[in-house]
């Protein structure tokens, strides 16, 4: 039975592809740092019902002997590196906890593992926000970085990092650049889900304004689920390499709106309110990802459209919402 390693196993991607690694019957060992919300960490593997089919080992990304340890104790087969502070605003307010634990932690991985047990295959999540201020309209492995925020620079070191062990000593580790994608277990921060969240209590008469910063920025977005599932196709491949995982799509948050809005029957324009505070101090204002090559060699590309998602997750929100009504 194939064992593997995930950090970030409480967030949205790291439910998903343990649900996925569990389905085609691995033992999944999930880092989890000690936090004081420890009640509530798990949520995400409760909502998929495999709470109690992953192992959650004690650990932290900045505790490289932590890591050591666990690589030593598990000796993963496939090792999935989704941990990370993660959300772009809070890099600005946070940008060296950002560096240390999504730049510097993908870093103590990688180490940990070439050092314990250098035959595991390696995946690092990087992300289309490595692309920035975008050198070409459509952005592919080939396309230049020019990162725009605290995370994306953090995001970049990652990435060359998982590029520079490849290369300088032979592991088989692999990136892959995910464009944005979404769920029901997105974090309520993110913008997609903030906005399916204030659907679902505009429309239970909760409340009645949705405030955003820039609604013209454009993003290629598509399904955790799908995305996941891109990871593990490339660590199953002879050779380790980068790939860009997107729809080849692009949205303004406006029209992503829109399209939650109308799921509810009500127009999005009578209820968002554009506030200064919430736009980025620099802002990324159009990704579109290329993943041609995905298709190519891992036979990947995304099945769920944009509006099946948002639908997706209005519902999931209106659930949740009845449910606290109660």
């Amino acid at each position: 039975m194939k064992r593997a390693f995930v950090t970030g196993v409480t967030g949205q991607d790291g439910a998903y592809l343990s649900q996925l690694l569990l389905q085609k019957g691995y033992e999944v060992y999930g880092l989890l740092r000690r936090s004081a919300s420890a009640d509530v960490i798990d949520a995400r593997l409760k909502w998929l019902g495999i709470e109690k089919d992953v192992r959650l080992m004690d650990g932290n990304l900045t505790d490289l002997s932590s890591l050591i340890r666990l690589v030593d104790e598990i000796k993963p087969d496939e090792v999935y590196n989704l941990g990370a502070q993660s959300f772009v605003k809070s890099s600005w307010q946070q940008p060296l906890l950002t560096g240390t634990i999504t730049g510097m932690g993908a870093a103590n991985v990688l180490e940990a593992v070439r050092i314990v047990h250098p035959k595991a295959r390696f995946y690092q999540a990087s992300s289309s926000e490595m692309y920035g201020l975008i050198q070409e309209p459509v952005q592919s492995e080939t396309t230049p970085f020019y990162p725009r925020s605290p995370y994306a620079v953090a995001k970049l070191y990652a990435h060359w990092m998982t590029v520079n062990y490849r290369e300088s000593f032979g592991m088989h580790a692999s990136s892959g650049i995910l464009f944005n994608h979404e769920s029901p277990l997105r974090g309520i921060e993110f913008v997609t889900r903030k906005v399916t969240d204030s659907v679902a209590r505009i429309k239970l008469g909760l409340q009645k304004e949705l405030p955003l910063g820039n609604i013209d920025a454009k993003r290629d977005w598509g399904h955790a689920r799908d995305y996941v599932r891109a990871m593990w196709l490339m660590l199953q491949q002879d050779e380790a390499d980068d790939y860009v995982v997107a729809t080849n799509r692009t949205t303004t948050v406006r029209d992503m709106c829109r399209i939650a809005f109308e799921h509810v029957g009500l127009n999005a324009d009578d209820h968002i309110v554009i506030k200064e505070e919430l736009f980025r101090p620099a802002e990324v204002d159009v990704l579109l990802g290329d993943p041609a090559k995905a298709k190519a060699k891992l036979g990947w590309e995304a099945t769920t459209s944009l509006e099946e998602m948002i639908k997706e997750m209005v519902e999931a929100d209106l659930v949740r919402v009845r449910a606290q009504m109660k």
